[in-house]
Order: C-alpha cells, then sequence, then structure tokens
C-alpha cells in the first residue's frame, strides 16, 4: 500500500504549488544529500517527462536543489535554494531529456565532490511521497519515507545473514529488505526499511562484517 494516511493523500507541509513536483523533488534531493554524506560540489540534474516541462514553473528545479542542500519540504530556503547552493561554490547542470520514462514524474541525480560521485534515479508518485529506483547502476525500490540501511557488499554466501544477525541483536525490525546485484559473484546492494532510527553503533557494527564494503543510512 502506497499511502498510510490521508494526509499522505493530501499532502506534505511544505514551500511550493504542488506535492508531486516539488515536495517529492524536495525528498529525491535530500535522499542523494544523505546518501552521499555531505553536500556535494557539482549536480547534474536531469528531468524527464511532465519534470521535464513544467519543472520551472513548479519549482522543480529550486526543490531538488534544497534538498541537496538538506532543506526539508517546509523550509522557506528552498524558495532561494540556487542562489544559496551558487554561493556555496555548487556547479549546477539541468538538462532537460526527451526519452520518455516509465513514470512522468522522474529524476536523475548526478553529484559529487573531489572525494566522490554519486547518481540516482527518483520518481515522484505524489503527496511528496517518493520511490529511488536506481542507484549507481543497482536497481532498488526505496520510499525514502522510513529509516533506511544501503549495504554495498560483494556477493558471497553469509553477507546477508550476517547483517541479519546485527539488526537482531539490537532489535531492530526489518519493514522491507531486498537485494540486486549486476552480476552473480560481484558487488550488491543490500536495500533495508526498517522501522526505527539507527544508532551509529549499528552502522559501525555492520561495516565490520565480512565482504561488507560500504554502509550508508537514510534517516527517515
Amino acid at each position: 500500500m502506497k499511502y498510510r494516511s490521508v494526509f499522505d493523500i493530501i499532502g506534505p507541509v511544505m514551500i511550493g504549488p504542488s506535492s508531486s513536483h516539488t515536495a517529492g523533488a524536495a525528498r529525491i534531493g535530500r535522499v542523494a544529500r544523505s546518501l552521499f554524506g555531505r553536500e556535494p560540489k557539482w549536480a547534474k540534474i536531469s528531468f524527464y517527462g511532465s519534470f521535464a516541462e513544467t519543472y520551472k514553473g513548479h519549482g522543480t528545479d529550486v526543490a531538488i536543489i534544497g534538498g541537496l542542500l538538506d532543506f526539508d519540504t517546509f523550509d522557506e530556503r528552498i524558495k532561494t535554494s540556487l542562489e544559496i547552493a551558487k554561493d556555496a561554490g555548487m556547479q549546477i547542470n539541468f538538462i532537460v531529456e526527451e526519452a520518455i520514462p516509465e513514470h512522468p514524474n522522474t529524476a536523475r541525480v548526478s553529484i559529487g565532490d573531489d572525494e566522490g560521485e554519486l547518481e540516482l534515479v527518483g520518481i515522484s508518485i505524489g503527496g511528496g511521497k517518493i520511490e529511488i529506483t536506481e542507484l549507481n547502476g543497482f536497481q532498488l525500490r526505496l520510499s525514502g519515507n522510513h529509516p533506511a540501511i544501503l549495504i554495498v557488499h560483494n556477493d558471497r554466501y553469509g553477507a546477508i545473514a550476517g547483517v541479519a544477525n546485527v539488526l537482531a541483536k539490537y532489535a531492530i525490525n526489518i519493514g522491507h529488505m531486498e537485494v540486486a546485484r549486476k552480476e552473480v559473484g560481484m558487488q550488491a546492494l543490500m536495500t533495508i526499511e526498517v522501522d526505527q532510527n539507527i544508532d551509529e553503533q549499528v552502522l559501525v557494527e555492520l561495516s565490520t562484517l565480512p565482504n561488507i564494503l560500504k554502509v550508508a543510512k537514510i534517516v527517515d
């Protein structure tokens, strides 16, 4: 079920005219920021479908950059996020794509700095709710509406069981979990949505497990 309550249908408290084009876009940007772990030095945003057609009029551009600056949907600074980002030295490039996406409200967010890069694809499904459908080439389904742990690991026997044991140790309940891999025996991505926020100690312990390469979290 995509909507948990009537408030999901009405939409969140937000800046902007459209929960799909503004609040959803801000949340896509904020998930990218959360996974990247810091403010990026550059951002390349590709808009598809209705995002591409109306992103300026509906404030999708300022919203998604506001998310990259870690602004929430109701933060007044979203209105001037482009200026704030440029003042901070962030290089921004918006691209209008002609390709027809699977969902009309689709954005591909590529961000980076001298230390690394990240690319994800997000869709805004209405009422400010989103789904992340791709991360650095891995296919996934992440709502962005719950605390989540993302784990890049070697595709080896016991990796998933090891993670599950650590979460059980800390009494963390798994609401949704899936594993994506590009090729058998190579790297894979675990996406785990949980019912409570995750303490840093849990992430540290997960990162020490065999075959675990990188651990990141998204806070609800």
